[in-house]
């Protein structure tokens, strides 16, 4: 995506050379820049004419960048702004709580040009691209609501023009992790089969399908460092991980899809035995969507490679189910996937190139 007109872009720093600095490199990257020295000017500035992003310093006088971040998305206005944190501490302490304040990444100094750069520019197609889908759900749920019970052809449409922006949500989250790319189109891939041996109606596997191709929307919010980490991840960033599923949610609760597509979102991490996040929910409280779900991720996730390990491949993955059925996971659906790896010889969709 390539936007229309130079974007404008305030740099929050209380150095005066830090933001000749930066102000120098995004003007020669076609920018338009405006400087604010401290938290309160940028504030008035903002609510003078909006930015379409933010690079924000932690540490100056009066209004800190944390403050300044949750004032600034507290105000209904301007909350979607993207706010980029440009700061001199890296604690992981320090990148969650501007994770927190409501900022959408962390570049550390002393930075680098092409990193600075790159995640402008990734940050502002992205602000674009959510505009856009958030516009398009919005008008056509609007147009069409009111002839879906009439006509059978404008429901057609009214589900391919979602199926599509569903698809377009997937592709937002992956371009951002390139280690998991593809990784909710095959989990949505081997629910759905699952969900057709069960005999389940056509109607409600196709809610199934969509649901689990963003069912991890909520890591769009994420810092793309942490997902592509290789090794293990400390307890503080595990935590912020956990958090997509509540985010996942939280981003499409508004949309009336005629499935329950955000619980799936919301209850596919939970277990049988409570063990799950972010609720502890046991049993008949997790939907069956998610139950389906939870298999299927847990499947596709340990066959697959991973930043932190090498692909276990599948007979490590369905070792997995089988040893967590009736405990962790579904005992009848574990049974199905089971039969449709062993019995019916299904296979992983390939991964995707490029």
């Amino acid at each position: 995506m390539t936007t229309t007109r130079a974007s404008t872009i305030l740099i929050v720093d209380d150095n005066p050379g830090n933001l000749q600095v930066l102000s120098s490199m995004l003007q020669q990257a076609g920018h338009k820049v405006r400087p604010a020295l401290s938290g309160e000017i940028a504030l008035r500035s903002i609510e003078a004419s909006p930015p379409d992003l933010i690079l924000l310093d932690i540490r100056m006088p009066g209004l800190d960048g944390y403050q300044t971040c949750e004032r600034l998305k507290a105000d209904p206005r301007c909350r979607d702004i993207p706010v980029i944190f440009i700061s001199a501490l890296t604690d992981t302490d320090d990148k969650l709580a501007a994770f927190q304040a409501g900022g959408v990444d962390y570049v550390t100094k002393p930075f680098q040009t092409e990193e600075v750069l790159a995640r402008v520019k990734a940050h502002l197609q992205l602000h674009l691209l959510q505009q856009s889908l958030e516009g398009l759900v919005e008008d056509r749920t609007g147009e069409l609501r009111s002839a879906v019970a009439a006509l059978e052809a404008s429901r057609r449409q009214y589900r391919c023009m979602l199926g599509q922006t569903i698809h377009a949500m997937a592709l937002t989250i992956e371009k951002r992790d390139p280690y998991t790319a593809g990784h909710q189109l095959r989990v949505s891939q081997v629910a759905t089969t699952i969900a057709g041996k069960l005999g389940w109606a056509a109607e409600r596997q196709e809610g199934l399908r969509l649901g689990a191709m963003i069912h991890d929307i909520g890591k769009i919010y994420l810092p793309a460092e942490i997902l592509s980490r290789p090794g293990r991840l400390s307890n503080t960033e595990f935590e912020l991980i956990k958090t997509h599923s509540e985010v996942g949610r939280a981003i499409v609760s508004e949309v009336d899809f005629p499935w329950p597509v955000a619980e799936m979102i919301h209850q596919h991490h939970e277990r049988l035995d409570g063990s799950g996040y972010p609720r502890g929910l046991m049993d008949d409280a997790i939907i069956l969507e998610a139950r389906i779900l939870a298999v299927a991720d847990v499947v596709e996730a340990m066959a697959a490679h991973r930043p932190y390990r090498p692909a276990l491949g599948i007979d490590v993955a369905l070792a997995e189910i089988r040893a967590g059925a009736g405990k962790l996971y579904d005992a009848d659906i574990v049974e199905a996937c089971l039969a449709l790896f062993e019995i019916d010889g299904y296979q992983l969709p390939a991964v995707a190139s490029g």
